[in-house]
């Protein structure tokens, strides 16, 4: 023996480093994607917070608990109608109400008839 590694060996070691890299690449994608996220949540609540009075917010947060995709609707069309530049002043409780309204589907009402 020369001390030298065999190929079997060699293509292992390659093999084992190529693994370690994807997994490197790997965990740093996800902390930017992770990143990315944050930084989205936190100007979606920016937003909110400028064009959303307390009362406003407390029932988005209401309903958000309750149906949080119906929640998440309302977030995004307020943040729709906040940069396209249609909300003038702040959204009050009332207002909050009746964009709840358009939003959220009548729920179904089902009659049953005994015979």
């Amino acid at each position: 023996m020369s001390g030298e590694p065999s190929d079997e060996e060699l293509q292992r070691i390659r093999e084992q480093k190529k693994k370690q890299l994807k997994e490197q690449a790997g965990e740093a994608d996800q902390e930017a994607i992770e990143e990315q996220r944050q930084q989205a949540e936190a100007q979606k609540k920016a937003i909110l917070r400028q064009h959303l009075t307390d009362g406003a917010r407390k029932r988005l947060n209401t309903v958000k608990m309750s149906k949080p995709q119906v929640g998440e609707k309302v977030e995004q069309q307020i943040i729709a109608l906040a940069q396209s530049g249609r909300i003038q002043g702040k959204i009050d409780e009332d207002k909050m109400k009746q964009l709840l309204k358009e939003l959220t589907p009548d729920s179904k009402s089902f009659d049953i008839r005994r015979r």
